[in-house]
Order: structure tokens, then C-alpha cells, then sequence
């Protein structure tokens, strides 16, 4: 590990690269422990630009924005991993940097991703990579079914198919055009994730591993704590850890692993704060973000713990419109806001569309079942059909 950088205090300037809604709790975050922020993303109705110190307008690799934010910001962060590592690579000459070009640049490939996790001993789902179509014909039969997975800028169901057998991964693997990962589908007991923070003393905290259930590839609802054995519940935690250091990682790290037969399979990382983690706002000592903010900084990092149960719930865009896809109209937030243990959170988008995420709640409850039977009643309230 390099030399620890010294902590840098406020009201110094971060700089984070990514305007949506995991960028605008950053900002928040920052804020509130006397920072000042300057938001880069070229949406001029980036949820985040909207409460920033500052927002930059233009791209990510804009040679001047950069130049700007190594003029005026003490250290960088992103938001989302399709950033261009070259980008977080040219300010990391100025400043510190976390997530790192390198971290970013493994996880924003599947087939890096996958290579580095089975290198390090970390156990996964069994994968091939297609980069030909030879790599296709030389795959077991076993293989099948499967998922094919585009290697970059896939997110939320997208850029992925289902395959019964070879024929499907090939005519798959041709429409998509680009590299892929085979993975095998294996049979699926649940699916959770953990969040972590590790800062630059290498000093980690976990939160409480989420249940994640997902609808049409977008997570519909989160579970904390996941209902899973105490002992798959310390696995996941002690494997996400492991992970974090062996790519001496610092910021927050999201790590979805599925549980197989009793057996814990990383699926993917996302370095970053992570959609199952909005729960940490509401029901622990620390959120995500106030973690990624003293991540960034060398700050010690936050108390992690709980202090009750959360069920998150997402809202996509496709509440505003009805059956026939007339609208778009505004929900009926009385019926949420109506449940007192029931935290709602809107981001601020300027426009809904189907598939977006354009908020979520969370319900509190000292029992987990009580808070998952409060937050699907709510959820059917707006009018959120169960599948």
C-alpha cells in the first residue's frame, strides 16, 4: 500500500464525476460534514448539479473540466463505474482519487472483473469470455443455460440475454457486436449484496448484508438484515472484505453475490455506493455516502451498525404512467407519506420514464417481518403490481 495521505479537512473542495442520484447524496453528505462540491456531468438537470457548490457542465474526458476541477478540488470520487479511467488517472496527478483508475478500470469490465476475482481464489459462478466465436464452440454443454453478458456499460438487465443452449449464445453474442462473459446459470437460493467502506489506513467497516429482489433485471426491493443464515450473512461480509483488499480498495464498494445451494458466489462489484444501500441513510449510525465522504478524505471512517430492520422499495418511472402508458402523472405520495415508519425520497429528475429510477422509501421497523409486510402493503398502495 502507498503512504497514507494526510486527512484533508473541510471546507475543502471535492470534486465527484457523475450528476445522478448517488451523486447528489455524495453532495449531501459532503455538505453536511462542511465541505464544498463541484459536481462534472454534462446533464444540465443532473439530479446532483442541482445542489452542488459548483456544476460542470461537459464530458468526462473534457480536457478543461478536468483542468479545473486539479486547479480547485482537494481529491476526486465518481458515482458510477463507466467513468473513463483515464479520466480519474489524470486527476489522481493532482490529488487523491477513490475509487482508483485501476480499481475502476477491473470493475467496469466484466471480463476483467471475472478474471481477478478467479485469480484471487474468490469463488464465482462458473464463466467463460467470449471475445470469438470459437470461444463459444469450445465451451462445455454444461455451460448452457446460461446468461451472456456485454463486457462494458451494461447495467440493470440491459446488454444481457438468456441462453438455452449454443445456438442462442452465438446469434446473442452477434447481436450484441462487442465481448461478452458466458456465466452459467446456477440454481438461486437468494441474491444479497454488501456495502463497505475502507479507507486509506486500510481500516474497513461493513453494513448488514441486503436481500435483493429484482423485477424485469432492476432491483425492486431490498431486504436488511438479509434473510439468511448468521453464518452466510459473516461469509458474505468476511468475502466482500477480502475483496477490498486484495485491490488495496478505498471508498465504498457494493459486492452482489448470489447463494447457491448453501454457497456464496460473487456476482459483480460496483465501485461505488450501490442502489441497495439507500437503506443506510435511514436506519444506520453512518450512510454509504457519509462513508464515501470520509473514505475520500482519510477521515475515520463511521459507525456502520443499524440501529432497525429496513425494506427499501424503488420507484421507476413507470408509476407515472397507467396501463396504456397515457401520462405521465404524478403518484399519489399521501398514500406513502400516510405510514409513519416510512421514509420517502425523491431525486429530483426532470423527466420520469419507464425503467428509471426516479426515487425510493424505505420502511423502519425493530422486526424485520413487520417492516417487509408495511412496505409491500405500500408499495400495492401506489399501485406497484406484485408479479
Amino acid at each position: 500500500m502507498s503512504a497514507t495521505p494526510a486527512v484533508i479537512p473541510a471546507p475543502a473542495t471535492l470534486a465527484i464525476l457523475g450528476g445522478g442520484q448517488l451523486g447528489r447524496y455524495f453532495v449531501a453528505a459532503a455538505q453536511e460534514l462542511g465541505y464544498r462540491v463541484i459536481v462534472l456531468d454534462p446533464d444540465a438537470n443532473a439530479p446532483a448539479g442541482k445542489i452542488a457548490n459548483e456544476h460542470l457542465i461537459k464530458g468526462y474526458d473534457d480536457a478543461d473540466a478536468l483542468a479545473y476541477l486539479a486547479q480547485h478540488c482537494a481529491a476526486a470520487t465518481t458515482e458510477f463505474e463507466n467513468v473513463p479511467a483515464a479520466s480519474l488517472a489524470t486527476l489522481a496527478a493532482h490529488m487523491p482519487v477513490h475509487p482508483s483508475a485501476d480499481a475502476v478500470t477491473i470493475a467496469q469490465d466484466r471480463i476483467r472483473e471475472k478474471r481477478f476475482l478467479r485469480d484471487h481464489g474468490l469463488a464465482t459462478a462458473p464463466f467463460i469470455t467470449v471475445e470469438q466465436q470459437t470461444d463459444l464452440d469450445a465451451a462445455g454443454d454444461d455451460m448452457f443455460p446460461a446468461i451472456l453478458k456485454i463486457a462494458r456499460f451494461g447495467y440493470d438487465g440491459k446488454g444481457q440475454a438468456r441462453i438455452a443452449d449454443r445456438a442462442q449464445a452465438i446469434a446473442a453474442w452477434q447481436q450484441f457486436g462487442t465481448a461478452c462473459v458466458l456465466e452459467k446459470m446456477v440454481p438461486l437460493d437468494a441474491e444479497v449484496s454488501v456495502v463497505l467502506a475502507r479507507n486509506a489506513h486500510g481500516d474497513c467497516q461493513c453494513f448488514t448484508p441486503a436481500e435483493n429482489i429484482h423485477r424485469h433485471g432492476i432491483l425492486d426491493v431490498s431486504i436488511t438484515p438479509a434473510r439468511i443464515g448468521d453464518d452466510l450473512l459473516q461469509q458474505a461480509q468476511a468475502a466482500a472484505q477480502a475483496l477490498a483488499q486484495e485491490m488495496d480498495y478505498v471508498g465504498v464498494l457494493a459486492v452482489e453475490f448470489f447463494i447457491s445451494n448453501g454457497q456464496l458466489l460473487i456476482n459483480e462489484m460496483a465501485p461505488r455506493p450501490h442502489n441497495s444501500g439507500h437503506y443506510t441513510i435511514d436506519s444506520c449510525v453512518s450512510s454509504q455516502y457519509e462513508q464515501q465522504v470520509r473514505a475520500l478524505c482519510s477521515l475515520p471512517l463511521g459507525d456502520a451498525r443499524p440501529h432497525s430492520a429496513a425494506v427499501m422499495v424503488n420507484l421507476l418511472g413507470d408509476l407515472w404512467f397507467d396501463a396504456n402508458g397515457q401520462g405521465p402523472h404524478e403518484p399519489d405520495w399521501t398514500q406513502l407519506n400516510r405510514v409513519p415508519t416510512l421514509k420517502l425520497h425523491m431525486y429530483g429528475k426532470l423527466a420520469a420514464r419507464p425503467g428509471r429510477k426516479m426515487g425510493h422509501f424505505t420502511v423502519l421497523d425493530q422486526a424485520r417481518d413487520s417492516a417487509v409486510q408495511t412496505a409491500l402493503d405500500a408499495r400495492r398502495a401506489i399501485g406497484i403490481k406484485d408479479d
